[in-house]
């Protein structure tokens, strides 16, 4: 339907300009909330009312009196009516709606994408520091992430992915030494043992690697261990080393890459962090105060300016933080995206401040942030708040081995970002209609058994005669799948992953009553081969949906 939807477009755009104008160029269709009202809508006569002084229903009478008269909407619109304050609603006829089925099979994995359009964006998530196991907010971050990627990746952008990380710092150092304890014999509640230590069992698991001399290789880097106990480098390197191999298997398990590793460090080691300094400082941006370096952040719309640098010589946090972002625009990334947990959003207007006051060309705004809250798991009814692996938190892998990686990534992406989530694990295992994963998949499963009972070739259904999809059912299905270009690209614009879990709610829901209306392998050939073009068509976009999501689409269930 994308063809017809075009059609109807260029036709609206025309009537709006003979209107007024310039209107021509705010064409645009919306859904109707009711299946009832008809298939399009149109607010335009509400919109131009003001400008041509008059009522807005006499607005709609003018327009609809015009594209009454246009070719397009002559060959597809069955019905155009006015209702309440002006709007339009428009009533295709089924051939309109039939058109999808073609497009969709035309397309298959690429229906719903756009064209390359030689823009570059980087996404980064996940970034967490390897002082332990992944939990499950990394777990959110990781699934948010690669969503988001998916989606602008479908809309033609060249999309990277990249992990930032602290491999330096008090939190690392933490880690050296509840290691170092650990390999001298000395654990949580024994007298000597730190409140600041981790007290997982992964600390111990790392000691006795590291004595027995093991090499670990991460994605990033590779360390063997000396077995000396008093080697605190060594151990910290180590440390790090097997945490980012354990980070890499839980990532893997999850189905989530990434094309770098940007290390912190690297910041201060290149110089990256004093020349972001410097540029500050030129541009008069800075000022010292109390021993310490502060930066003008309130002249670019903070509520107060922010230390730099404080009196004993040390960097605050959001200074590489700025750097950092330098070098995502040097890279020629004119988009990024950060996603990161709902307690960083006090870092984002001071690293938006140090990037304008840094004069090196970016554009206000830039990044932008998608903010994520934490989750709590419910397991038997009672909340699960310690893994054994990790000592204090669920683990990301801890969720995956109790349900699995499609639950994990649909469950943790149908909920908006900074909405509060319960993952239910009970829920996530259960085999019925309340698991919205399952729900979705059955439908998939539930469509290639009908293609497999057929046994037919699926590149024969292609010249199906559509016009006998006729049905009330088949009608809606048809509709809904034709809605699905555009929800991918609403969804891109917004940071929105969950519309997309939304949409294949609903899509199965209407493949499940379309296939409780109609039989679908009857005896007459022809009203065979269109409703399994139909149905065909269905198990394609919600294929291609789950696969935005990093979700599986079985054939078996």
């Amino acid at each position: 339907m994308l063809l017809v939807t075009q059609e109807l477009l260029g036709d609206l755009s025309a009537g709006l300009e003979n209107l007024q104008p310039g209107a021509g160029a705010k064409a645009g269709f919306e859904s109707p909330k009711a299946a009832a009202h008809g298939d399009l809508a149109c607010t335009a006569a509400m919109q131009l009312a003001k400008g041509l002084r008059q009522n807005p229903r006499q607005v709609a009478e003018a327009l609809r009196a015009d594209l009454q008269q246009r070719p397009a909407f002559a060959r597809w619109v069955d019905a155009l009516e006015i209702a309440g304050p002006g709007f339009i609603n428009i009533r295709l006829k089924p051939a309109a709606k039939q058109q999808v089925v073609r497009e969709v099979l035309e397309a298959g994995e690429r229906y719903g994408h756009q064209r390359a359009n030689g823009r570059r964006m980087m996404v980064e998530f996940v970034s967490a520091n390897p002082t332990g196991p992944l939990h499950v907010g990394h777990g959110r971050q990781a699934a948010l992430g690669d969503a988001i990627c998916n989606l602008y990746a479908s809309q033609g952008w060249q999309v990277h992915r990249e992990f930032y990380y602290n491999d330096a710092g008090v939190q690392i150092e933490t880690l050296a030494r509840s290691t170092q304890l650990r390999i001298q014999g000395i654990k949580p509640g024994d007298d000597g043992w730190p409140e600041s230590a981790y007290n997982g069992d992964y600390i111990a698991d790392i000691a006795a690697d590291f004595l027995a001399r093991k090499t670990v290789k991460a994605d990033d880097r590779e360390f063997t261990a000396s077995g000396d106990a008093a080697d605190l480098d060594g151990i910290r390197q180590f440390a790090v080393a097997y945490l980012r191999h354990e980070q890499d298997l839980d990532l893997k398990a999850f189905a989530v890459r990434f094309d770098h590793y940007y290390l912190e460090s690297s910041l201060y080691t290149s110089g990256k962090v004093a020349d972001t300094v410097r540029r500050l400082q030129e541009a008069g941006k800075t000022y010292e105060q109390d021993g310490a370096l502060w930066l003008r952040s309130t002249d670019y719309g903070d509520d107060k300016d922010r230390v730099m640098r404080k009196s004993d010589g040390s960097y605050t946090y959001f200074v590489p933080d700025v750097a950092y972002h330098i070098t995502k625009w040097e890279r020629g990334f004119e988009k990024v995206v950060n996603i990161q947990g709902t307690d960083h959003h006090g870092t984002i207007a001071r690293v938006r401040a140090g990037l304008q006051a840094a004069q090196v060309g970016i554009p206000a705004g830039y990044p932008d942030y998608v903010l994520h809250t934490m989750v709590r798991v419910m397991r038997g009814g009672q909340e699960v708040k310690i893994s054994k692996r990790a000592g204090s938190y669920v683990t990301l892998r801890d969720l995956i081995e109790w349900t699995s990686k499609d639950a994990v990534r649909f469950f943790l992406l149908s909920r908006k970002p900074d909405t509060e989530y319960v993952f239910d694990v009970d829920l996530a295992l259960a085999q019925n209609n309340d698991n919205p994963v399952y729900y979705v998949q059955y439908a998939h499963a539930r469509i290639s058994s009908v293609l497999a009972a057929w046994g037919g070739e699926p590149g024969s259904l292609a010249e199906a005669d559509l016009s006998l999809l006729d049905g009330a059912a088949a009608q809606n299905l048809m509709l809904v799948l034709a809605r699905y270009p555009a929800m991918l690209s609403a969804a891109a614009a917004d940071f929105a992953p969950h519309d997309v879990t939304f949409y294949l709610r609903e899509l199965a829901a209407a493949y499940h009553s379309y296939y409780d209306s109609e039989r679908i392998l009857v005896d007459n050939v022809a009203l065979r081969n269109a409703r399994l073009a139909l149905v065909a068509a269905c198990a394609q976009v919600l294929h291609n949906g789950l696969a935005m999501l990093g979700v599986s689409a079985p054939r078996k269930m």
